[in-house]
């Protein structure tokens, strides 16, 4: 009745949604017994293993639901077998199911270490551009990560590092905040390094940044992990900065410590200019003129900066008038 009431039985009749029905048809099975479940879980994992395209899809998916009625410690290694495999698959249905799957697996302590060894697969899959796979990809990562016991080497980390920055902009509110969770944990997860530091300095205006946006959940997020980057720069300022909430306080104190990236750090404000939220857009003038304060004439950012906000004419009257008022100040040394 329950899987009737849902159109699965229709579902279950037709090809393009067979195995939605039979993931469907695993969770009520559940429902009336999990040890049902897992005993046709069990008896599905040696036709898994051995691969027969005809019950593949649906049979996964039947796994995917059951799979927390498993024993990780028995049952986790020839299912880790299995989902590896999927997550190679051309099939993008396929994937998500063994997405699915891993992230459950990722929550039990004894396949941490498994896990480990389908980074590659998992790093690729972050540039896919399907949300739900890269929302799931990340929430494996922070699951493993999150047990505290696997430690990441640098060069591991350094492809992290560089898979997530993309994400910390995404228009994806999701995968913004988990991108940067990710980030908190991986920070902790990591020896020190000089190899990336480099790689930590240009996180730290995107998480500034979005320690202002609207959406309280990334506006959370960005401030944990600007505090993991501040606390593996061992900047004990910034740390107390971010500690105390007291944002208004980080464009000065960044651009005192780190004169050498002044322009890097520019070009990364630059884009918030033309935010969709007023706020940020204000943010974005504020720090563009304490940067361009500790700039050389001769500097093409300060250029670059004043060229920005001449453009600003078309906006909000506040956004408008604090831009005039930011270039006037800019310009003031020169012109007396």
């Amino acid at each position: 009745m329950a899987i009737g009431r849902k159109c699965g039985w229709d579902m279950l009749l037709k090809a393009d949604s067979h195995h939605y029905a039979v993931g469907l048809l695993a969770r009520e099975l559940c429902r009336v017994s999990r040890s049902f479940g897992r005993t046709i879980a069990v008896s599905l994992l040696p036709r898994l293993s051995r691969g027969e395209p005809l019950w593949e899809l649906p049979a996964l998916a039947f796994l995917v639901e059951v799979l927390h009625c498993l024993n990780a410690r028995q049952c986790g290694p020839s299912v880790l077998q299995i989902i590896s495999r999927h997550l190679r698959s051309q099939c993008p249905e396929r994937r998500r199911l063994a997405l699915r799957g891993l992230v459950v697996l990722s929550k039990a302590p004894s396949m941490a270490k498994s896990i480990r060894s389908l980074n590659e697969s998992l790093l690729e899959l972050l540039q896919d551009a399907d949300t739900d796979t890269v929302q799931m990809t990340l929430s494996v990562f922070i699951n493993v990560l999150g047990l505290k016991i696997i430690q990441i080497s640098s060069p591991t980390a350094l492809k992290f590092l560089e898979a997530l920055r993309p994400l910390f902009d995404n228009e994806h509110s999701q995968l913004q905040q988990l991108s940067m969770l990710l980030f908190r944990e991986l920070m902790e997860a990591t020896e020190r390094s000089k190899s990336l530091k480099p790689h930590v300095y240009l996180s730290l205006v995107p998480f500034y940044f979005n320690w202002h946006d609207e959406n309280q959940r990334v506006a959370e997020a960005s401030r944990r992990a600007l505090f993991g980057a501040a606390k593996f720069l061992k900047w004990r300022d910034l740390e107390h900065l971010v500690t105390m909430e007291q944002p208004w306080r980080f464009p000065e104190c960044l651009l005192e410590k780190d004169r050498s990236r002044v322009g890097q750090y520019v070009h990364q404000a630059l884009p918030f200019l033309e935010s969709p939220e007023e706020p940020l857009r204000k943010l974005a003038i504020k720090f563009l003129g304490i940067a361009a304060r500790s700039m050389k004439q001769e500097q093409p950012e300060l250029q670059l900066i004043c060229q920005a906000l001449q453009g600003i004419t078309d906006d909000s009257p506040a956004v408008s008038n604090l831009a005039i008022e930011t270039l006037h100040i800019i310009r003031a040394p020169v012109e007396a």
